[in-house]
């Protein structure tokens, strides 16, 4: 009957609702019922394919894993790649301030309070860019809220703290070599730098 009212249809699906608890003598019949219709020798494989809401659940599961994999690898190369530029601009901030090191070391600053500034200032860098990507993200959300009215779009407490947290942690990571390069300047080769 579906095939004379859609002949130029290639794939046609048909719903089933079993009774509690028969689910598998329901698809055991589907597939009787169907083999028959199609003609399909006893000998030879199902020419067409049947799926619980189980199985599209199961389904669904593995998609939804294997893009959460995806997104972590994406992310973790975005984290790597910003931890470098990090890396970068405090190398450049020592360079640069060299003189000033040299300075506070030759009035009295020990290594561990360099260092500590340093630090602070990495953290303060990546701390910032942690909550404009969390203001971003509240955006968006809050955007897709207004435009998509059937989807729930927020941004969750924990997901901002841990926004805020893995920045910080990314620039304190990426900062410790820059900071202890800087720490560990002589104050007289310092104080001569131009």
């Amino acid at each position: 009957m579906m095939q004379k009212m859609f002949p130029n249809a290639r794939e046609n699906a048909i719903v089933v609702t079993a009774v509690e608890g028969k689910l598998p003598q329901a698809v055991d019949e589907v597939r009787t019922v169907l083999r028959i219709d199609r003609r399909v020798p006893y000998d030879k494989p199902d020419n067409f394919a049947l799926s619980t809401a189980e199985q599209m659940v199961s389904d669904f599961r593995q998609i939804t894993a294997m893009t959460f994999l995806v997104m972590a690898v994406l992310s973790s190369i975005g984290l790597l790649v910003g931890g470098i530029g990090v890396m970068n601009i405090m190398l450049v901030s020592v360079t640069e301030r060299t003189y000033e090191i040299g300075i506070r070391k030759a009035l009295g600053a020990r290594r561990a309070d360099i260092l500590v500034q340093f630090l602070i200032e990495a953290a303060s860098l990546t701390g910032l860019g942690g909550v404009v990507g969390i203001i971003f993200g509240w955006v968006i959300s809050l955007i897709s809220r207004l435009v998509f009215e059937s989807i729930p779009a927020s941004v969750p407490l924990w997901a901002a703290v841990t926004g805020i947290v893995m920045s910080v942690g990314v620039g304190l990571f990426f900062g410790i070599w820059p900071a202890n390069k800087a720490a560990r300047l002589d104050p007289v080769v310092a104080l001569r730098y131009e």
